[in-house]
């Protein structure tokens, strides 16, 4: 059944939007509190006060409400219309800041890490989250981080592949944090850390990947240093 297709006319399209809101808000939870597999479209209607039917047709069936509940997050990630236009390394490296605190800012958000958690939970039962949130979730992120990259390649700031330069930026920016936020072992960073991380990992990413025709860090290291000046006699 194809979500949306049969909606209540009793609702109007505000009360809809806000029962669509409660459905996926309780699917959530319930998903997180028994799982994915373990949790019945019964359960998501009664936690979110709604009919089987209502729920059926502002959302959809099981795997189409857990696809909402991540696209509604995977929005946030896609690339703002006031980042600004690279068009040369000092704005590449605001738009590269600026990315960056949003990816942070967004993948950190206890109710995102408790997704991961529940994908890696639900990894041989319902293989299908992982695989929602891999082409849902971090494809939109991706797809937003290459497009940048893409860009800036295209536009001559950039050498390299993107997909590698991609790797290293996501690299550079995470560290080992994702994994520190899966175990509970550390806190989600600040607002003031969540820069500093977009900061630092942007500096260095420019470093690895100069403009075509500039020496890489590995090329500057090998070239001889240059002659010493003999102080003047007398």
């Amino acid at each position: 059944m194809q979500a949306g297709s049969t909606s209540n006319p009793n609702l109007g399209n505000a009360d809809q939007t806000a029962v669509r809101k409660r459905i996926l808000d309780a699917a959530l939870s319930a998903f997180m509190a028994g799982g994915f597999a373990a949790t019945s479209t019964i359960e998501i209607a009664t936690r979110a006060h709604v009919s089987k039917r209502d729920l059926y047709a502002l959302v959809g069936n099981k795997r189409e409400i857990l696809a909402a509940c991540i696209r509604a997050r995977a929005t946030r990630l896609q690339v703002s219309p006031d980042l600004p236009i690279p068009r040369d390394r000092k704005t590449l490296a605001r738009a590269l800041i600026a990315f960056g605190t949003q990816l942070l800012r967004e993948v950190s958000d206890p109710t995102v890490v408790a997704v991961f958690r529940l994908a890696i939970a639900e990894a041989v039962r319902a293989p299908e989250v992982a695989q929602m949130l891999e082409s849902i979730g971090r494809g939109t992120a991706r797809a937003a981080l290459t497009g940048i990259l893409a860009q800036a390649r295209s536009d001559g700031l950039l050498g390299g592949r993107v997909n590698d330069m991609a790797d290293k930026f996501a690299g550079l920016l995470w560290g080992n944090l994702m994994v520190s936020l899966l175990l509970r072992v550390a806190d989600r960073p600040s607002p003031r850390e969540i820069a500093r991380r977009a900061r630092e990992a942007t500096d260095a990413f420019l470093n690895l990947f100069p403009q075509p025709g500039e020496p890489t860090p590995n090329e500057r290291a090998e070239m001889p240093a240059p002659p010493r000046r003999r102080a003047p006699k007398g």
